[in-house]
């Protein structure tokens, strides 16, 4: 089941009950910066700020969603259309169309207390690989600061691979994790002492029962900071004694998986019993 967050009393009046904050009292009424929307029920990211326009309606105002993020129904007044979070039902505001204020002639109108926005300078990306990508995106889900998560295949050569020609072992890719976070509420470092102890960083080409090179352990890092980080992390468990046979390999194209794939645990229930944690770093 997806993790949703505690509202408040105004929150879930607007959330799940459908009443409306007052115009131009949401704190993203004027927001124009570089950055994403997320639902403030669930986290699902909603809106692009390239998206957000100027209306003069007291409200924030999209003329676009992210593909797939926002559904609409007839409103119980009969006139309106309300919009929701696809991913949680979460009450979002109201869609108009016909006005005029953009060339997509859209406005989502939308409660600034149904949205949290996320700078893009807090807006970073990890990939990690630690066996089956099914439990490694369920520990890291459950990781408050993480933002967005996707299970995929990175590290060899195949373009576009798909998930039997993953299993073959020939294509050279991993199952890994693409982890999107906001860097004020978790740290690179913590997402990767985490990678450490949610899978047995000592195994080569196997966790568990799953056996192969797109099993294999592995950080692939997009800065320096990153690699330097994962590193010295490795180094840190090494004079603690731990075997690590953990690769650490500049990132490359990141293919996602197929739908069935993503969200696994949340779409099927339960939790992933095979990547359980183990505290290392603790002193």
């Amino acid at each position: 089941m997806k993790n949703y967050r505690d509202l408040t009393d105004f929150e879930r009046s607007v959330i799940i009950d459908r009443s409306t904050e007052a115009p131009f009292s949401g704190e993203y009424v004027n927001e124009f910066s570089d950055g994403v929307y997320y639902c403030r029920q669930c986290g699902a990211p909603l809106y692009f700020s390239e998206n957000k326009f100027h209306s003069g309606c007291g409200w924030p105002s999209f003329d676009s969603e992210i593909d797939g993020a926002v559904e609409r129904r007839p409103d119980p007044d009969g006139n309106r259309t309300e919009i929701v979070c696809a991913s949680c039902n979460a009450h979002l505001g109201h869609v108009f169309e016909g006005e005029g204020f953009t060339p997509a002639d859209t406005r989502h109108c939308v409660n600034s207390i149904s949205l949290i926005f996320v700078p893009a300078e807090r807006r970073e990306r990890a990939v990690f690989a630690a066996g089956c990508f099914w439990g490694v995106e369920n520990q890291f889900q459950q990781l408050e600061g993480v933002l967005e998560t996707t299970v995929g295949y990175t590290g060899g050569e195949t373009e576009l691979p798909t998930y039997q020609q993953v299993c073959t072992g020939t294509t050279g890719h991993a199952e890994a994790v693409e982890v999107v976070f906001d860097n004020s509420l978790v740290s690179y470092e913590e997402l990767a002492k985490l990678f450490f102890e949610i899978h047995d960083p000592s195994a080569v080409n196997r966790q568990g029962p799953d056996v192969g090179t797109q099993y294999r352990s592995a950080i692939f890092f997009s800065t320096d900071e990153q690699r330097e980080t994962a590193e010295t992390l490795i180094s840190d468990l090494r004079e603690r004694g731990y075997s690590v046979a953990t690769d650490v390999e500049a990132l490359s194209d990141f293919w996602p998986a197929e739908d069935y794939h993503q969200d696994y645990y949340i779409e099927n229930g339960g939790n992933s019993i095979c990547h359980l944690r183990t505290h290392r770093f603790e002193d």
